[in-house]
């Protein structure tokens, strides 16, 4: 029963986390603020399902592999792969501890290109504005124009 409800928690964490970048890019052409929050949550989703697998090898005592593993440069290197999909990384799906620790490798790979994104977004965001402060600003300048033509 605990591991039903484990495993529901971590499926929706990662449907959170795919769902709410989806959105966020949507979102992206008319509401910078929204697409931070959305990027935010989502990858806190993540971070969520993380520390689930890592629960997960901890409660059936197999190992987790470390950031210099033989195994994980692999891992890392597929990224690199052309026309990837889930056969690229199938090898390491023959099995609860290697699965685990294989997509606990690609959630590190997306939570790392999701913090870039967050960075990038915010220092734009800060230095620009979303579409709704440039809409702002537009309208303002336009009033002055205005009233300095009367």
């Amino acid at each position: 029963m605990t591991y039903t409800r484990t495993y529901d928690q971590m499926v929706q964490a990662a449907r959170s986390g795919k769902q709410n970048i989806a959105e966020a890019s949507v979102d992206s052409g008319t509401s910078k603020k929204i697409e931070l929050k959305l990027l935010q949550i989502s990858r806190g989703s993540l971070e969520e399902l993380l520390l689930d697998f890592e629960d997960f090898l901890r409660q059936r005592n197999f190992s987790l592999w470390s950031k210099e593993d033989s195994r994980v440069k692999e891992i890392r290197s597929l990224a690199y792969f052309p026309n990837r999909s889930y056969t690229t990384y199938k090898p390491y799906m023959s099995n609860s501890e290697s699965a685990a620790n294989c997509l606990i490798c690609l959630i590190h790979q997306a939570n790392f290109l999701l913090d870039q994104q967050l960075r990038s977004l915010e220092k734009e965001f800060l230095e620009k504005g979303g579409f709704t402060e440039r809409l702002y600003n537009f309208r303002k300048a336009n009033k002055s124009n205005k009233s300095d033509k009367s």
